[in-house]
């Protein structure tokens, strides 16, 4: 009995592996098929790779520069993001401030809005509030760095305060007592101890950056695109690019793979770091 459940769990997870990852695949086979192929019967098993539609992706000098934002907007905005969540979480677990629950239950209900109600503030803000001369945030990188910290920010002090809670006090009054200034105890107590659960935030507020759509296609025209913006310019009046479309979703799923695989290990355990305090 106890080895028909072992073989039903094992089955059991093929299935869900097979159901997360076959859209992956079947994404990967629509990118390696010329257009032609595309609209004859489907045929799971590939029998030759076009790889016609990731050359026109890499020469294309729009591309190159739409996923050059990407990687530049996520990372700076993911950085921004778990700096700044950290120093507010460190804050609102150590001093003891009035209404510091208010507080951050205010900062999560900013993450719990839809984007669109902030598309109209969010864009008389970048033209008209925080305008010097003729520059304005409206296109820009740093426009929409800060931008994604509506959303992403209060999201980090949400993941990150259980870390910081879940760190003894008492190593910051041991510290102190040797000497240490509160920079020092922040820097060199708190943060080591803390980089899981920074690593788990970061990717997470990356992976949210790279893949927003709807701020990023409202409030970029050329100079900040974004490469999941750019999937659109491939659906015209006289047809739709599934092939080019296909492979430009790849590009997009390379990146977060491979910085998912750089943390990987910090995953689990910035999770369920401070979920059990002693």
């Amino acid at each position: 009995m106890k080895r028909q459940r072992s073989w039903l769990y094992i089955l059991f997870w093929i299935s869900i592996s097979f159901a997360t990852l076959f859209p992956i695949y079947w994404l990967f086979v629509i990118s390696v098929k010329p257009a032609v192929d595309l609209f004859t019967t489907p045929e799971v098993i590939l029998r030759g790779i076009y790889w016609q539609n990731y050359l026109d992706v890499l020469n294309d000098r729009t591309l190159r520069s739409y996923m050059a934002n990407s990687l530049i907007i996520s990372t700076g905005n993911a950085v921004l993001c778990t700096t700044l969540g950290f120093f507010a979480c460190y804050a609102l677990s150590r001093f003891n401030m009035s209404g510091k629950e208010s507080i951050f239950f205010w900062t999560i209900t900013n993450r719990m809005a839809p984007p669109a109600v902030f598309l109209l503030p969010l864009f008389l803000l970048m033209t008209q509030v925080y305008r010097i001369g003729d520059f304005t945030l409206l296109d820009t990188r740093l426009g929409m760095i800060l931008v994604y910290c509506t959303f992403n920010l209060p999201f980090a002090i949400w993941t990150l305060r259980p870390t910081v809670d879940g760190i003894p006090k008492e190593l910051d009054e041991a510290a102190f007592v040797d000497g240490a200034s509160a920079w020092k105890v922040i820097t060199e107590v708190i943060f080591p101890l803390c980089r899981p659960g920074l690593a788990v935030t970061l990717i997470l507020t990356w992976v949210f950056a790279w893949n927003e759509y709807l701020l990023a296609a409202t409030l970029t025209n050329f100079n900040a695109r974004t490469l999941t913006t750019g999937l659109s310019e491939y659906v015209t009046t006289t047809g739709t690019a599934w092939g080019i479309m296909a492979a430009i979703s790849v590009f997009t799923l390379i990146p977060a793979l491979i910085v998912f695989g750089l943390v990987q290990r910090h995953i689990v355990a910035g999770l369920t770091f401070g979920a059990v305090k002693g």
